[in-house]
């Protein structure tokens, strides 16, 4: 089954110094089942890889050699993201008191049906409840 991968988890994946085994794992059921991600994900991972060139945590070859290793994994973006944005994104945004950028993961994993990979608490605990599998942390 494919599954709904947010930006924490992909990065968690990245940088080995957070990778647990689950997150292992996580990954190894996107590699072979593919998973999906809302418009923005591709922005926000490429933004959290360009400030860790800002800040020194990494230098611009890391950055480049992530976004190549992510860009072939079987990762497809959804086109309906925007049309509920300022519908169900929204309410789930307000309901949990989670951004809009993280409603829109959720939003996804319920209208596709699919667990959703994250480490963010707050995500977390939103998915729990509206009831989607979860898997990461």
């Amino acid at each position: 089954m494919s599954l709904v991968l947010d930006s924490s988890m992909a990065l968690a994946w990245v940088y080995s110094d957070e990778t647990t085994e689950t997150i292992r794992r996580a990954f190894e059921q996107l590699s072979q089942n593919g998973a999906w991600v809302p418009l923005h994900w591709h922005l926000e991972v490429a933004n959290v890889l360009q400030m860790g060139v800002r800040r020194g945590r990494h230098d611009a070859a890391f950055r480049d050699s992530t976004l190549a290793d992510l860009a072939v994994l079987p990762i497809q973006t959804d086109s309906e993201t925007e049309r509920h944005a300022w519908g169900k994104t929204l309410q789930l945004a307000e309901s949990h008191r989670l951004t809009l950028y993280d409603a829109a993961y959720l939003e996804l994993a319920l209208r596709r049906e699919l667990p959703l990979a994250t480490v963010d608490h707050d995500l977390r605990i939103a998915a729990k409840a509206e009831s989607i599998t979860l898997l990461g942390a």
